[in-house]
Parts: C-alpha cells; structure tokens; sequence
C-alpha cells in the first residue's frame, strides 16, 4: 500500500493522548509549537484507566507544581471533581497533600475540549507504528494507516500500550487497557532503534454497581468543607456550589483472606503467568494477604467514578486473580455481599524504555529529537504522568528554539526529585512520588508552589503576561507576611487569581519551619557547588584504575552531565566524585597548558 503524506508538516508530534500526552501537547502549541497529537482512539483522551483520582501523598504537590508552570491537571481536575479530601491533615504542613475524587467521563470531556480549542494544535485518531529517521536524522511517523507525518520532534507518551497483555486468573488478551488494543509495532521500532525496552506490570481492582452495597455498614468520607482546589485559576466560592459525594471506607473479612490465601493458584501473579514486578506501594490484595499474613483484614476505599453512574472504584482490591474467585471476595466482604461486580479486576504487562537512557529533558540519548514521557518511563500514576508530560513539552519547544533546556533542580520541585529518580536510579518496579523521597520536602510543600515555580512560567510565557504584576504583588504579600507586616495595601481582589490567604498560610509555614529550611539551604549549596562542575561528554570512566567495575559500568551508562547527579546514582560514592573532580580539573589544567604553548 502506498504511503499518503499528510500535507501539514509540524514541529512537534506527541504520540499517545493520555495524562502525559495532554500536558505535552497542550504546552507545546501554547509555546507557539505548531503539535499534532496522535491517538488510537479520540474517545479515550486523558482516560482515568485505574482509580478517578487526582492527587495523594506527592502526587497532589506535583499536581499543584504542574499548575504553577502553566500546566492543565490542577484545571481539568477541579472542573471534574466530585469529592475532595486533604491528607495527612493530623500532621506538619510539609506533608499535607491533597487529593479528589473526580468524574471520570467528565474529566475525559474537559481534557478533549481543552485540546480541541487550542490554537496550533490539531487531533488525529491513527496508531503509530514507525518513527522515521533518515540517516540520524529523524523526520516524523508513520501510522498503521500508512500515512506519513512530518515533525521535527516527537513525543511518545504511550502509557501501558506497548505490547500491552491483559490477566484475570488464565484469561490472558493483548491490551493497553481492557478492551483497548495494544500498541505492538511501536514496541518493536523502538528495539530496533536501540531503546533499551523494559517490562513492567501494574493492575486495577474491579468496579461495583453500587445499588446493591449497604453504605450503612460503611464509614463514610464526606468531601471537605469548604473544598480547595488545584488550581490557583480556580474560584473556589463556585466550587463549593457543587453538589459534592462522599467516598466510603469499609474492610475485608477473616473470610476474604482464607479466600485469597486458598485460591493464590487462581492469580495471575502467583500461578507465574506474570514474571515482571507491580508497584511495591500499591500492591494487589493477594500481595498484601502472601507478604503480610499476619494482618488479618484491609481497608478497602469505595469511591465514586462519577456524577451520573452507579459504578463505583474499589480501592484497595487491585487484583489478578480469576472472575470466580473475585466474586467470592466481593461476598465475604459484609457491606459489599449483596453487590455486582461489573467489571473484573486485572493485571496488565507492557513494554518501557529504560530511563536511565534519558536526558535531563527527557529526551532520548539514544535518538536525537525523539523525547520520551509518563509510564513509558516506568512511572505510575497520571500525575507523574502529567509532569514528565509538561517538561518534555517544554522542552522539546525550547530545542526548536536553539534556547537552553528547563531543568529544575531537585531543592525546588518534587517534578525534578522524580526525574532526577528515574534516571540516577533507574526502575525495577513502577515508580511513585512520595514526599518522603525528597530531602527537602519541608520547603517543597504544596501551599508554595506558586511561590516556587511560576517565576519560571513568566519566563517560559506558560502562563499569559497579564497575569505578571497579579503575582509580583501576591509575592510582595508574601514577603510582607514573612516579615510580620501587614497586607502592604494588597487587598484580595487586586491579585486574583491569587489568594492573599494563601500568601499567609505560605508564610505561617515558611516561618514554622524557618530552622530547618536554613539547613536545607547549606545542605543545597553544597549540592550547588557540585552541579557546577560539568563532566565532559566524553569522559572515559574506565581508564580510571581506582574506579570499580560496577562503579564505571554504572557512570558509563547513564552519563550525568554534573558531579551532583553523579554523586546521586546508587553507589557512587565520595571517594569516586572526589576522583572525578581532580581528573576533571587536571583535563581543564591540561588543556590551558596546550594553548599557552
């Protein structure tokens, strides 16, 4: 069949229209990036495969972080949620995070319409199964249509669709999501263009019709009162005018666990059909019941999937083991005895690229222009997903551009604490932000986000001009807060969209935990003085005798660019950065001799 060539030619091609396929697209055409965004099925944008929730412990201060740079979660969420729940309130404000419930047909509708509307952006339902490359040069895609698109720069963001395989019990079928086809060709592209592929596994619990659950026999979680949105664009007196429902929590039975325990065989999991690893900090119920016996029951979440539907998201019974088995856990479970299961939970297996092969961009080092983002990164969660969405986008705008890359440091975001992760560490399991995995966390809290980062999106030009001297005068309030002041004649209206309580609670808590910040700050510097010294591109790690095997495979394989991520991959250790800085600078002293002669 012959190929068509599409007669537009673009500078940026995402492919995929999950979380992270949104964030990229929507921020690249804001740039000025003329973007298409290619997808297998326009019905399925931004899709919530597993839980309808935005936020949680990490993930809610990245949400908050992906606003303040001119980002769209924080927006779609609140516009679709349906219940909203700060976390941790019992503890320091470092670690509160918040979290909604959302309609997930809702929150699908408003991401579509967002990426409808956007000027420099167009939609096209196609799979994409080749990326085209002329000698090293890449030059656009070729869909399963047959049909060539020209672009400068692509974006791959295909979630869990490469080689996607499906598991309930024995029942196996290729899928990115139940009854979604995989994305097979792709995977085998990427192979043969030298991506390092990966398998990782994740998985869902199944979906009741609630009709039939006794609410009366659970504990009821009712939506916070008042409710704060995500986004600082939020009116949050209008948000409290919907009519929000609560979540419920009840538990699983001794029952349940002599179910499980008895019938591990029937799992997917535990019959070795699956050989890849899940998520360590979600695990399926027969995880929790093989590794930790001696807990007899669970808390399980029932949580709404949206306004208009009976189904609901039961959290904490992700699952792979079979329909009948499955049926008998529902049944055991008291408030749940009486209900349907309309649809069964499963795991799923899919194809990722190593991240370690990543740029601090995210784009590829191994193909030039090609950027990667989200769970192809081995990540979970549509939050981590959005974030690595947004700074690809960023940043494949500011390649086109000839200008320096957006690469935030690891003190000011937790965005850049995953980053940073996934590449120094790499994944042998889907990674998860937690706020434990940032030692700065006390100054990366979720009241200061804003404060952190939206300088960065003025400059950037992610969010409109207009909105500039809104925020130099909520930063002046802020500071004026810091130093006990009173309101500097801002009132509340004159800095909309930015609320002068917030500026107040930022400060309250800057001041709460002052001591510890200023340690942070020295321990930051120290960090700084090592981000400063860059290691040559070059820079062969095994002529140095002092270095260990596993020391140089590791350095050689992931190439940081300074002494500070160097200093970060596991293992290394600060015998081996000392080394390398005095070889560093004797190369530099080396190379002034050689032009002095």
């Amino acid at each position: 069949m012959a190929i068509l060539e599409y007669p537009v030619k673009f500078d940026i091609i995402v492919v995929g229209a999950g979380h992270a396929g949104v964030e990229a697209a929507l921020i690249a055409s804001k740039m000025g990036a003329k973007t298409l965004i290619l997808t297998q099925n326009l019905d399925t944008i931004a899709q919530m495969s597993c839980n309808p929730s935005i936020g949680g412990v990490g993930k809610g201060q990245i949400v908050k972080e992906i606003d303040a740079l001119g980002g769209a979660m924080g927006k779609i969420a609140d516009a679709s949620a349906l219940n909203y729940h700060m976390l941790n309130t019992s503890r320091g404000p470092a670690v509160r995070s918040p979290r909604a419930q959302c309609d997930k047909k809702l929150y699908h509708i408003n991401a579509k319409k967002m990426l409808e509307e956007r000027k420099n952006l167009f939609l096209i339902q196609d799979e994409v199964s080749h990326i085209k490359i002329e000698g090293s040069k890449l030059k656009g895609v070729l869909t399963a249509r047959n049909v060539f698109y020209s672009s400068k720069i692509v974006i791959i963001t295909t979630g869990t669709f490469l080689k996607g395989l499906i598991h309930i019990g024995e029942f196996t079928a290729p899928g990115g999501r139940y009854n979604d086809p995989p994305s097979n060709t792709l995977s085998d592209e990427l192979k043969k263009l030298g991506f390092n592929i990966l398998r990782l596994k994740t998985g869902t619990p199944m979906r009741l019709n609630s009709k039939d659950i006794k609410f009366e026999l659970c504990e009821k979680q009712p939506s916070d009162n008042p409710a704060i949105g995500f986004s600082i664009f939020t009116d949050n007196i209008e948000l409290n005018k919907r009519n929000f429902l609560p979540c419920w929590i009840t538990r699983t039975s001794e029952k349940t666990f002599e179910i499980i325990n008895s019938n591990l065989k029937k799992s997917a999991l535990y019959s070795g059909k699956i050989k890849t690893i899940g998520p360590r900090y979600c695990p399926s119920i027969e995880d929790k019941i093989y590794k930790f016996p001696h807990h007899k029951t669970h808390h399980i979440f029932l949580e709404p999937e949206g306004f208009n539907t009976n189904e609901y998201y039961v959290n904490g019974l992700s699952t792979s083991l079979s329909e009948d088995v499955q049926i008998e856990i529902i049944k055991s479970i008291d408030a749940l005895k009486d209900a349907q299961i309309i649809r069964p939970g499963y795991a799923i297996e899919y194809d990722l690229s190593n991240p370690s092969d990543l740029k601090y961009t995210l784009e590829s080092k191994i193909v030039e222009n090609v950027f990667l983002a989200g769970q192809i990164n081995g990540t979970t969660g549509y939050e981590e997903a959005a974030a690595q969405g947004l700074i690809a986008g960023i940043n494949a705008v500011l390649k086109l551009r000839e200008e320096e890359p957006f690469i935030l440091k690891r003190e000011e975001s937790y965005i850049a604490v995953m980053i940073d992760d996934i590449i120094t560490r790499g994944v042998d399991e889907p990674y998860r932000i937690f706020t434990s995995r940032a030692e700065f966390r006390i100054a990366l809290r979720q009241d200061n986000a804003d404060l952190r980062l939206t300088k960065y999106a003025f400059k950037l030009k992610t969010i409109e001009d207009y909105y500039e001297p809104k925020f130099k005068k909520y930063e002046e309030l802020y500071f004026n807060f810091l130093k006990n002041s009173a309101y500097a004649n801002c009132s509340g209206k004159e800095i909309e969209p930015w609320k002068a309580e917030n500026a107040k609670e930022a400060a309250e808590n800057e001041i709460f935990y002052s001591a510890y910040i200023e340690r942070y700050k020295r321990e930051a510097e120290k960090f700084k003085k090592l981000e400063e010294v860059k290691i040559p591109k070059n820079f062969d790690y095994s002529a140095i005798k002092e270095l260990s095997i596993e020391t140089k495979q590791k350095l050689s394989k992931i190439k940081p660019e300074n002494l500070a991520q160097a200093y970060r991959i596991p293992g290394i250790t600060v015998t081996d950065i000392q080394l390398i800085w005095v070889l560093i600078e004797k190369r530099k002293y080396a190379k002034t001799d050689r032009k002095n002669d």
